[in-house]
């Protein structure tokens, strides 16, 4: 099979290519060569900018095209009309972000979609994240309609990723002593290791799958406790985890998801953050690798970036110790 992916050698990009390349498919890059160039230099790169190169494209054919970077809706349908005579099927990797809110309990691919507010839709902006994301769905689909495949991932983990939102644990458990965490052992997240994520993408690229389906994991309702205790045993650390409530974090302005990774309080805005309905892609054949392997793996990429990595998720270490002091008296 011809497959096109759009971006290519990031996160999700680099390891869409590394499941299709084991699948015997062939691969073309369309990008702009800034980020990991020289990546795949086994692979066809057509270099461009998707706002105005698309002309690069006009005349090839592809069996599937995987647009892995489409956040302005503008831009996505420039893509998608271009493309459109001469690909079979058109692959938008989105997001759970399309959801209205968070409110309910297993929130199913048919769950209200987010409105677009009065703004810009081409500014990068949070707050117009997820609805961004659904007027893309939404180009997509009406351009290609039953050729189009739509898949809502949540928190991607795993080697490459540039967010630190899931890397930041086994790092600061590895590192051991007092480990600050949010809310209660029992506390629930749902996150999906790359690797399966590009696997089930290619499965239902071969099975000429279209509409919707959710994307994230696990098979079975993963707690943060689970998640650092497997961390604390990959690493061999002697991590003692301090576990403070969502009014303590608040006191004393931690944050949700950018200092405490991975974590939503299941309050009544956040009740169904980490309780997605994911039954029909398991039905379809989505799959899961240990949580033991995702985190050694992730352990050991993070290793080998720089000593002066800048995190972009979790606390500095002098900011978790303030914290913990706080506890402590509290």
């Amino acid at each position: 099979m011809r497959i096109l992916i759009i971006g290519g050698t990031r996160f999700l990009g680099r390891h869409l290519v590394e499941a299709a390349l084991a699948h015997r498919h062939e691969v073309t890059l369309f990008n702009r060569g800034q980020s990991n160039p020289g990546l795949f230099p086994q692979l066809e790169t057509i270099l461009g900018d998707r706002e105005k190169d698309l002309d690069r494209l006009k005349g090839r054919i592809w069996d599937t095209v995987i647009d892995v970077a489409g956040y302005v809706p503008r831009i996505v349908r420039l893509s998608a009309e271009m493309l459109e005579p001469n690909v079979s099927r058109y692959v938008f990797i989105s997001s759970l972000s399309v959801y209205a809110d968070f409110k309910n309990i297993g929130i199913d691919e048919s769950y209200p979609l987010a409105k677009m507010p009065d703004k810009p839709t081409e500014e990068n902006d949070p707050e117009t994240y997820g609805a961004r994301k659904v007027l893309c769905e939404q180009i997509v689909q009406d351009i290609y309609r039953e050729r189009a495949l739509i898949i809502r991932p949540g928190l991607i983990v795993g080697p490459h990723d540039p967010t630190d939102r899931f890397t930041y644990w086994p790092v600061r458990v590895a590192r051991g002593g007092d480990v600050l965490a949010p809310q209660k052992p029992e506390a629930l997240t749902q996150i999906i290791d790359v690797r399966d994520l590009s696997e089930f993408t290619i499965k239902l690229i071969e099975e000429n799958a279209q509409g919707v389906y959710n994307a994230t994991g696990q098979d079975y309702e993963l707690t943060m406790g689970k998640l650092l205790e497997v961390s604390k045993q990959v690493s061999g650390s002697d991590a003692n985890f301090k576990w403070a409530s969502v009014e303590f974090l608040n006191q004393n302005k931690v944050e949700a998801w950018s200092d405490m990774p991975a974590w939503i309080p299941d309050d009544e805005e956040g009740l169904g953050f980490a309780r997605i309905d994911i039954s029909k892609a398991l039905q379809a054949g989505l799959k899961f690798r240990p949580l033991e392997e995702t985190v050694r793996d992730t352990l050991d990429w993070a290793q080998t970036r720089p000593g002066d990595h800048e995190w972009r998720a979790g606390l500095t270490a002098e900011r978790e110790a303030e914290v913990l002091a706080a506890l402590k008296e509290a």
